[in-house]
């Protein structure tokens, strides 16, 4: 028998309240059998829900954490005087329980990226990073990495994020030697910011040593063509990628729909489906945070119950590779 899978969700942070958190955990229960939950939150609130959600209390337990990050905390406050809310509070107890194989979360970025470092970094200190597994045009999916979590970044930064890319791919993906390319707005190696020309010379040197295959510049409109496996670029570029790539395609399967009503077309109405099912980005679950001991997911602050089964989801099948990770000691 297969040994079972816990993970830790935090209850609070999210638009819709602790409520969707619940319930949506209530539905990865029934879903996947091997599936055991601790929800950290407040407790008396929680056993509300639990008890109206009918949850399985063999396979759930309460982490009592009645603060609450929000959004118009300081991120340097939040750190030293909110260690009873639920996402420090959550981090903490992943960390220390081994049991506990990874972490979701909808709560403030600006606060989740030092609280991963700070409660599931080792010694070396390696900066975390944002990575967004995004559908490819070959089929398989592109890590744009960082996704949102550091919008002012240096080359080296981005030279780290790729590595990070990489290991992911690799070790979770199975992409043998996978391909990064540097986000610019031209394919030519001078093009770009200074930012993007200095990473462009350093991502080169690294692919002249045998340590990355970077295959250069790849414009936005190419994004997501497959060029590459992992798409480098600062938080503020990788998270406009997410959101422009998001809101494009709720547009066109906006106009798809319709058009298919007007028409009364069932073939193009099963092709709405279709494209739906491949481009709906809410769906692949959140942005996962690399350079940590333990998975830890950031979910949308609008996720829904069904994001919370489509999380738990990932994170089941990232259970059955563990190794694949434990970055901290990746070295570059």
């Amino acid at each position: 028998m297969e040994n079972p899978v816990t993970i830790l969700i935090d209850t609070q942070g999210g638009d819709r309240g602790p409520g969707a958190a619940v319930r949506g955990a209530a539905l990865a229960l029934e879903k996947f059998p091997l599936l055991r939950v601790v929800l950290a939150g407040e407790r008396a609130g929680l056993e509300r829900e639990c008890a109206a959600a009918g949850m399985d209390e063999a396979r759930v337990r309460i982490f009592d954490a009645p603060d609450c990050i929000t959004a118009a905390d300081d991120p340097a406050a939040a750190l030293f005087h909110k260690t009873d809310s639920s996402m420090l509070g959550g981090l903490a107890e992943t960390a220390a329980r081994g049991e506990i194989f990874g972490m979701v979360t909808c709560g403030c970025t600006r606060v989740l990226l030092p609280a991963a470092m700070r409660y599931l970094s080792g010694p070396e200190r390696v900066r975390p990073a944002l990575a967004a597994l995004l559908p490819a045009q070959t089929g398989i999916f592109t890590c744009v990495v960082d996704a949102g979590a550091t919008v002012d970044c240096s080359p080296a930064m981005l030279v780290h994020f790729a590595h990070l890319g990489s290991a992911l791919m690799k070790r979770m993906y199975g992409v043998g030697n996978p391909r990064v390319g540097l986000l610019s707005n031209g394919a030519e190696p001078t093009k770009g910011n200074k930012l993007v020309r200095e990473t462009h010379a350093l991502l080169a040197a690294e692919a002249a040593d045998g340590k990355l295959d970077f295959v250069g510049n790849i414009e936005g409109s190419n994004a997501l063509s497959g060029e590459c496996d992992v798409l480098v670029c600062d938080g503020f570029a990788g998270n406009l990628v997410l959101k422009v790539t998001e809101g494009t395609a709720k547009r066109l399967m906006t106009d798809i729909v319709r058009y298919a009503r007007s028409r009364h077309s069932e073939e193009i109405a099963a092709l709405a489906a279709h494209l739906m099912s491949v481009y709906d980005i809410g769906s692949l679950g959140g942005g996962l945070v690399l350079g940590v001991s333990k998975p830890v997911v950031k979910a949308r602050g609008s996720a829904d119950e069904q994001a919370f089964v489509n999380i738990s989801e990932m994170l089941i099948n990232m259970a059955a590779n563990r190794a694949a990770f434990d970055q901290r000691r990746i070295k570059i």
